[in-house]
């Protein structure tokens, strides 16, 4: 089966690698790729001394641009979403790592039931976040009673995608399936002029999606290609295929 992976470059070409494993064949189509700052997250780490917590292993990755600097905090405890980002995190170096099995509001409920079995007094999280990024994770947490500092260490930046490479994608190598990660490239990939103009060229394609929010930014007319995993996680998603 023909897997377009919609995902930035380094996990995207995760996943191009495990859908190989699986027999596939992946076929890279990067819509967008992150702007890294650093100094942004490490004087957060300096000036805060609680818990971490992370809903991308984005923001790992902007940490281990300098181990040097990430050494001194490696025994804070750090909140993730998804084993994926958690593997990340310990592979880094985090020694107290815990992963919540959904999305950012079931990482806030994490927090919130350690903090309830651990005493009453309420955590002050370090929130390392991306822009743009649902915020699932900071209404939950609010709604909780949690108080977070949010700083954003990266942004996400629209990459550039011509025309005829889509053409071209679509006439000649035509997809089976599309992998959808997040809505924002939902809604980028469904906004390419190309892809626009000829949704009629997407018929029979399955479209698979991490999460129901991500489905909805599926057009009306496609809604019926659409599908979502019961749970938000890779090992998931591939399952569909």
């Amino acid at each position: 089966m023909r897997v377009l992976v919609t995902r930035p470059p380094h996990p995207g070409e995760r996943t191009a690698k495990r859908l190989a494993e699986m027999g596939h064949e992946p076929i890279m189509l990067p819509l967008s790729a992150p702007a890294h700052d650093p100094d942004a997250a490490f004087t957060a780490l300096a000036n805060s001394d609680g818990p971490i917590s992370v809903t991308s292993a984005e923001a790992i990755r902007v940490l281990t641009e300098r181990p040097d600097d990430l050494a001194p905090y490696l025994s804070r405890p750090l909140y993730a979403v998804g084993d994926a980002t958690a593997e990340e995190a310990r592979a880094a170096g985090f020694r107290d790592v815990t992963a919540s099995t959904g999305d950012g509001a079931d990482l806030a409920d994490r927090i919130a039931q350690r903090d309830t079995a651990q005493s009453d007094k309420k955590t002050n999280l370090l929130y390392l976040a991306g822009f743009p990024r649902a915020e699932t994770f900071e209404t939950r947490a609010a709604d909780l009673g949690l108080t977070v500092t949010t700083v954003e260490c990266y942004r996400m930046r629209r990459l550039d995608i011509p025309d005829q490479l889509l053409r071209e994608l679509f006439s000649a190598h035509e997809p089976d399936a599309i992998l959808f990660y997040s809505r924002r490239t939902a809604e980028d990939f469904f906004a390419l002029k190309e892809i626009s103009a000829n949704l009629d060229a997407l018929i029979g394609v399955r479209l698979l999606c991490l999460s129901p929010a991500i489905a909805e930014a599926i057009p009306p007319t496609l809604q019926g290609q659409s599908a979502t995993p019961d749970s938000p996680d890779e090992t998931a998603l591939l399952s569909l295929l």
